[in-house]
């Protein structure tokens, strides 16, 4: 379960066996768990957080997709 992306409270990373389903990322900040598909970046699930934060992890999204895209490409290939 690598570590791609550390934010503020919040840590970025993919579970192993993601490799089969679209291009995406969970973010988590204590016990709060969201997934975000990646190309557009938009919300496919959330646990815990708030619209505010929602909204707040959906820019630092969009402002590191390309990076999370990178990272991904590395982990699972192409």
């Amino acid at each position: 379960m690598p570590t791609i992306l550390r934010v503020g409270p919040y840590r970025f990373f993919f579970y192993s066996g993601d490799r089969d389903e679209p291009k995406h990322v969970h973010v988590e900040r204590e016990d709060n768990i969201a997934k975000f598909w990646i190309d557009p970046v938009r919300l496919q699930k959330s646990g815990g957080f708030r619209r505010p934060e929602i909204v707040r992890i959906m820019k630092i999204t969009q402002e590191y997709s390309k990076e999370i895209m990178e990272a991904w490409y590395e982990y699972f290939g192409h």
